[in-house]
């Protein structure tokens, strides 16, 4: 598998770094820059919008991502995937100011239909 595999829309489902494992929904779209290195975008949730960059190697990929939360904070952390394969995504994530007791975790399903959005 290369990092020009992963390009594409994938529909997630989560749970967040909390004890409450509240789950959540969303769109996570791949594509790559100039250097082949990944761009992320996530909706969560239909109205949450996050952003990130990373890379890729033997099966890992990890992004650094950001986002404009509450009181206009901006939020960051980092979500390492585990590539079963270039259709199923298998994370971990943490927050900078997360609970350090938890980590959320996050499935990626690869959109092959436009019938087939969970949002």
């Amino acid at each position: 598998m290369t990092i020009k595999d992963l390009v594409g829309n994938y529909n997630i489902i989560g749970s967040n770094q909390d004890a409450e494992e509240i789950t959540y929904k969303g769109i996570l779209s791949l594509s790559l820059d100039d250097n082949n290195r990944i761009i992320a975008k996530w909706i969560i949730n239909n109205d949450q919008e996050q952003y990130g960059s990373g890379f890729f190697k033997d099966s890992i990929l990890v992004i650094n991502f950001n986002y404009l939360g509450e009181n206009q904070i901006i939020y960051k952390g980092v979500v390492v995937y585990r590539c079963i394969n270039k259709d199923i995504l298998d994370g971990f994530w943490s927050e900078k100011h997360g609970n350090p007791l938890y980590l959320g975790e996050e499935r990626c399903f690869r959109i092959k239909d436009e019938n087939e959005l969970l949002n």
